[in-house]
C-alpha cells in the first residue's frame, strides 16, 4: 500500500449529513475505476475494475484497487452500482464479492450478464438487480437515477446520486455520438433537467479531454471496414476488444454484404458476443457465423475471423499469429483489421504484432493508416457542451491520466467554473460534499493489489524489482563452503551467472576478490554464515559494477563443513 499524498493527513471525521468520496481507481491513470462514496454510515460502490499490468510488472496478471478503506465495512455496503461492462469497470468485483459474495449488483442488462458470466468462473452466485434509463432506486441513504450515455459498449449509464448533501452526477464512460448503431443517444435532456435541479459536485470521464472537436460517430466507420472487405482478396482477419459489440455488428454485416464466413476466436470473444447475441444486442444472421474448427471447409477468400489481441497481448490470438505459433498460418494477400485504439502502455507490444504481421506478407490496416476504429470517450467539445448544460456547483475529473485530468479541469474552468471548485484530485484523495460545498479533506492509504497467477496481493514492490533486475540485470550465483571450525575456505568459491553476454570464464576474476574479503571478514571474527554472505554480496557488486557496468541480483551461498 502507498499513501498518494503525504502532504495530506487522514481525514477527519465527516461532517453530519455529507458525502465522502474516496476514489480507489482510475484517477491518475486509465483503468482500476472505483469509487466510494459515505453518507449516513452507509457506503456505495460505483465500479470496481482491474488495471491491465505495463513492461514494469513483470509476472502480473492483473491490478487491483486496494479493498482496504472498505474491507472491515463490508457490512456497510448498499450496492455497488456498475455503470458498464467493460473489464477496467467490472473486472475485480469477483475478487471484492470473495469478501461477501451477498452485495448486491446494480447495472443494465448486458453489464450484468457480463459480471455473473465473470463471477460464474469464480463460483459465487451474486445477488443482481438489472435497472435502466430513466429509473430510480433508493438505496439505503442514496437515492440514484440512472440516465443512458453512450459508449463503445451498449448500455451504459451514467448515474445521478440524490444525498441531504447535495446531487452528484457521475457520467460513467460516455461520449456524445448522436447517430449511435443502436439509436441509443447519450440522455442530454437529462443532464440538462438535472442541471436545472442542480448538480452539486459534476464526476465527468476525462479520457479524451485533450482530443479537441468531438469524437467521431460509429456510424463513420462502417465505409473504411466494407473497403477492407472490397479490397481483400483472401482471409480477413479482424482483432478487436472482447466488449466491443458495435464493431464486431459491423464486421457482420459487411461479412453477409460480401458472403464471407465469419468464424470468431478466443474464449472471452466467444463468451461474449454469444451473451450480446442472446440478449439481442447482437443481429447475427442465420449460417453467417461458423465455428472456427469449421472455417477450412471455405475457401480463403471467404472466410473472417474476429478475435482477440488488438493490443498486442503475447497470448492472444493475432500475437500467436504473428509469431507463426497458431493453427491460423498468416501469409501474402491476408488482411489483418486491428479495430481499436492502442491503450497507453501498449504502444511497443502492438507495433511488434505489426511487424510480425507484414513480414509475413499481411496488409494490416490500423487505427494510423485508416478510420477503423473511433474513441468511445467524448472529446473536448462534447465535455464543454456537458458543462454548459449542467452548470455544475463542483467539478471533480474522474477516468483518466494526470494529463487527461487537468484538461478536462482546464474545460471546466473555461465555462465558468470557478478554479477553487474543481477538484483535482487522485487514486486515495478524499473529497467531502458539506450542504452543497465540496472540498479535499484529505487521503487515505492507496496501492496497487497484483493478481500473479493464484496470489492475490501478495506481490509487492519490492518482489517485482527482483523480477526487474532478473529480466534486466540476469543474476550470479556464488557458492563457498566454510570450515566451521577455523573459518577458512574449504572449496570455492564456485560462480554461476545467467543473462550476460561474457563468457562464465570472465567470473574467474573476481574469485580473487571474493577469497581477500572472506579471509578479511573472518579476520575480524566474522563466522556467522548470513554475514559472510553479505561480505560475498558487495565483493561481487563492487567487481560487476566496475568491470560489466551491470547491477545483477547476487545470490551468495555459504556452507558450513
Amino acid at each position: 500500500m502507498s499513501h498518494p499524498h503525504p502532504e495530506l493527513s487522514d481525514p477527519g471525521p465527516l461532517a453530519p449529513g455529507g458525502v465522502r468520496i474516496v476514489p480507489l481507481g482510475g484517477l491518475g491513470e486509465v483503468g482500476r475505476n472505483m469509487t466510494v462514496l459515505e453518507h449516513r454510515g452507509r457506503l456505495l460502490i460505483v465500479d470496481c475494475g482491474v488495471l491491465f499490468p505495463e513492461d514494469h510488472h513483470p509476472g502480473v496478471d492483473l491490478i487491483l484497487p486496494d479493498f482496504s478503506y472498505v474491507a472491515d465495512r463490508l457490512q456497510d455496503v448498499e450496492a455497488i452500482v456498475l455503470t458498464h461492462g467493460h473489464e477496467d469497470h467490472i473486472g475485480a468485483v469477483p475478487y471484492l464479492l470473495r469478501l461477501k459474495p451477498d452485495i448486491p449488483l446494480l447495472g443494465s442488462t448486458l453489464t450484468l450478464a457480463l459480471v455473473e458470466a465473470k463471477l460464474k468462473e469464480h463460483r459465487i452466485t451474486p445477488y443482481t438487480l438489472g435497472v435502466v434509463e430513466g429509473q430510480r432506486e433508493r438505496l439505503g441513504a442514496f437515492d440514484c437515477e440512472f440516465l443512458a450515455v453512450n459508449h463503445s459498449i451498449p448500455d451504459a449509464l451514467a448515474v445521478a446520486i440524490r444525498t441531504e448533501a447535495g446531487t452528484i452526477l457521475h457520467t460513467g464512460d460516455f461520449k456524445m455520438d448522436q447517430l449511435p448503431l443502436d439509436g441509443r443517444l447519450t440522455d442530454l435532456r437529462g443532464f440538462a433537467r438535472l442541471g436545472e435541479e442542480g448538480v452539486d459536485l459534476f464526476m465527468v470521464d476525462s479520457t479524451n479531454a485533450e482530443v479537441p472537436g468531438f469524437t467521431m460517430p460509429e456510424r463513420d466507420i462502417f465505409p473504411a471496414i466494407e473497403r477492407v472487405f472490397h479490397k481483400a482478396s483472401r482471409r480477413i482477419i479482424v482483432a478487436c476488444f472482447a466488449s466491443h459489440v458495435h464493431r464486431v455488428q459491423q464486421v457482420l454485416d459487411a461479412a453477409q454484404e460480401y458472403g464471407r464466413k465469419v468464424a470468431i476466436v478466443g474464449r472471452s470473444m466467444v463468451r461474449n458476443m454469444g451473451i450480446a447475441e442472446e440478449l439481442g444486442y447482437l443481429n447475427v444472421p442465420d449460417g453467417l457465423v461458423v465455428d472456427f474448427k469449421r472455417l477450412d471447409d471455405y475457401p480463403q477468400h471467404q472466410q473472417v475471423l474476429i478475435c482477440t489481441g488488438s493490443q498486442g497481448e503475447p497470448m492472444a490470438a493475432l500475437a500467436r499469429m504473428a509469431n507463426r505459433n497458431h493453427k491460423i498460418e498468416v501469409g501474402p494477400g491476408d488482411t489483418v483489421v486491428l479495430a481499436s485504439s492502442l491503450i497507453p502502455g501498449n504502444e511497443n507490444a502492438v507495433y511488434r504484432v505489426i511487424n510480425g504481421l507484414m513480414r509475413l506478407g499481411a496488409h494490416v490496416v490500423h487505427k494510423s493508416n485508416a478510420r477503423v476504429h473511433t474513441s468511445g470517450h467524448a472529446s473536448a467539445g462534447e465535455l464543454l457542451y456537458c458543462y454548459n448544460v449542467v452548470r455544475p456547483g463542483y467539478v471533480m475529473p474522474i477516468h483518466g491520466e494526470w494529463r487527461h485530468l487537468v484538461a478536462n479541469a482546464q474545460l471546466a474552468e473555461a465555462t465558468g467554473v470557478a478554479r477553487e471548485n474543481i477538484m483535482l484530485a487522485e487514486d486515495g484523495v478524499v473529497v467531502d460534499l458539506v450542504e452543497g460545498r465540496a472540498a479535499i479533506a484529505g487521503a487515505v492509504e492507496c496501492g496497487y493489489v497484483y493478481v500473479d497467477g493464484s496470489s492475490v496481493g501478495a506481490t509487492d514492490e519490492a518482489l517485482l524489482k527482483d523480477r526487474r533486475i532478473l529480466r534486466d540485470e540476469g543474476f550470479i550465483t556464488v557458492i563457498v563452503a566454510i570450515d566451521a571450525s577455523s573459518g577458512s575456505i574449504s572449496s570455492g568459491p564456485e560462480i554461476l551467472a545467467r543473462g550476460f553476454a561474457e563468457d562464465e570464464a570472465v567470473f574467474s576474476n573476481v574469485e580473487p576478490a571474493i577469497k581477500a574479503a572472506i579471509e578479511e571478514a573472518t579476520a575480524r571474527g566474522v563466522t556467522d554464515s548470513h554475514q559472510l554472505q553479505q561480505v560475498i554480496r558487495r565483493a561481487v557488486g563492487s567487481w560487476v559494477g566496475g568491470k560489466l557496468r551491470r547491477r545483477p541480483m547476487i545470490i551468495p551461498v555459504v556452507i558450513e563443513v
